[in-house]
């Protein structure tokens, strides 16, 4: 099984290339965005879980996010593999995430993190917020913050598979289609 976690703050493109990269290798989009809307949506016991802890205005556990991604993995058998979007949030998140696949007798084969200067991000985020009618997308201060928290919270991830020796950093400035020639190449390698 391939799997690989694209990587990248907000506006990097990883929404783009993750299309791109599930079309060419065949794999199955795995985002915890989407696994709780779907949980919460179908009203099942993670959903329901999942919900007491946000009705509280607590965080979700790693536990519940860890059983929600189980869950996807077990009930998607015949996929080549996985490209987790937004997913290892945290070093705890990742280190939950290799236990998992190590217990499904598999393994990330390497992050790829799309590297993009933070003026850079902040335009496309305005400009990806005048075309997708995303509030958070028009918000200067909404922006700014989700910037600092992927960096204060979100990049220790990319050092913790680093020392894994499974790191690639790729510019993610340029044309898609060139970008995505060089996330091939790096696939291609694993």
């Amino acid at each position: 099984m391939l799997n690989i976690v694209l990587f990248g703050p907000p506006g990097a493109g990883k929404g783009t290339q993750s299309e791109k990269i599930i079309a060419k290798y065949n794999l199955t989009h795995l985002s915890t965005g989407d696994l709780f809307r779907k949980h919460l949506g179908e009203g099942t016991e993670l959903g329901k879980l999942a919900r007491k802890y946000m009705d509280e205005g607590k965080l979700v556990p790693d536990e519940v996010v860890i059983d929600m991604v189980d869950d996807k993995i077990a009930n998607t058998p015949e996929t080549n593999g996985f490209i987790f979007d937004g997913f290892p949030r945290t070093v705890a998140q990742a280190e939950a995430l290799d236990k998992l696949m190590q217990r499904k007798g598999t393994q990330i084969a390497g992050m790829i993190a799309l590297d993009v200067a933070e003026e850079v991000l902040k335009e496309r985020i305005r400009e990806r917020g005048k075309t997708s009618g995303r509030v958070d997308d028009q918000d200067e201060a909404k922006i700014e913050t989700r910037i600092k928290v992927y960096l204060d919270e979100t990049l220790p991830v990319a050092d913790y598979y680093d020392k894994q020796g499974k790191l690639t950093k790729i510019n993610g400035v340029g044309s898609i289609d060139g970008i995505f020639q060089e996330i091939s190449n790096v696939i291609d390698s694993y």
